[in-house]
C-alpha cells in the first residue's frame, strides 16, 4: 500500500507540474487532509452509536441465534467435516459475528476455526479445500449491519444513511455465493488438486510411551 500511495502522489505531482497547475494540486491536497480530519471526528459519535447497538444485539444472543440458523447451511457447504467437530462450530460463530459487523469479536473465532481446520488437514504447508473455502466465505461474508459504511454516509450528511441495508445484504449475499462456487470449481482443477496431493504429509506425532 505504501508503494501504491507513493506512486499515486508522484504521478499526480508530475502531472500537475507538467500542466502548470501545481497550486491546484496543493490546494486539493491540503483540502483533502482537512476534510479527512473532519470526517474522522464526525465518525466517532456515529460509530459509537452503531457499534453500541450491535454490541447490544450480541449480548442479547443474536450471534448464537444466527449461528443456530445457519448451522444446517454450514453442514451442507462443508460436507467433509465431522458434524460435531469444533471447527464447524467456530466457523459458524465467526460468520454469524461477521454478519453483525462484529469485527473484533469475529477475529478470534476465525483464528480458532482455522486452527481446528488445520487439525483435519493431513498436508503440511498448504491449505486444505475447507480452509480455502472458509477464507473465501469470510472475505465475502453476508453483512446484515454494515455499521462502518452507515457511519461514513452519516458523516458525509447522507439523507438516509441506513438505506443501504438491503442492497448491502443482496450484494454481500451474491459475493458469498460467488466465492463458494468459485472455490468449489478451483478445487476441482487438476493444477490445484495435484499441487495439494504433492505436498508433504505432516509428520506423525509419536505415541506416548506406555
Amino acid at each position: 500500500m505504501n508503494a501504491i500511495f507513493a506512486l499515486l502522489f508522484t504521478v499526480a505531482l508530475a502531472f500537475a507540474a507538467w500542466t502548470g497547475n501545481v497550486k491546484g494540486f496543493t490546494d486539493g491536497l491540503f483540502g483533502g487532509v482537512a476534510n479527512a480530519v473532519t470526517v474522522a471526528i464526525g465518525l466517532v459519535g456515529v460509530l459509537a452509536l452503531w457499534l453500541g447497538l450491535v454490541k447490544i444485539l450480541e449480548k442479547a444472543g443474536a450471534v448464537d441465534a444466527i449461528a443456530k440458523f445457519i448451522s444446517p447451511v454450514m453442514r451442507l457447504i462443508f460436507p467433509g467435516l465431522p458434524a460435531d467437530h469444533p471447527a464447524l462450530a467456530a466457523m459458524t460463530l465467526n460468520i454469524a459475528a461477521n454478519m453483525l459487523g462484529l469485527g473484533n469479536a469475529a477475529t478470534p473465532l476465525g483464528l480458532k476455526a482455522m486452527e481446528q481446520l488445520e487439525t483435519l488437514n493431513p498436508k503440511q504447508g498448504i491449505a486444505s479445500d475447507s480452509q480455502a473455502l472458509f477464507i473465501a466465505i469470510n472475505t465475502a461474508n453476508v453483512t446484515l449491519v454494515p455499521a462502518t459504511v452507515i457511519a461514513l454516509r452519516a458523516a458525509n450528511h447522507a439523507s438516509s444513511p441506513a438505506d443501504i441495508l438491503f442492497p448491502a445484504m443482496v450484494a454481500s449475499g451474491c459475493a458469498t455465493l460467488a466465492a463458494i462456487i468459485t472455490s468449489r470449481l478451483l478445487a476441482r482443477l487438476p493444477r490445484y488438486k495435484n499441487q495439494y496431493d504433492a505436498a508433504p504429509d505432516k509428520p506423525k506425532t509419536p505415541e506416548p510411551a506406555k
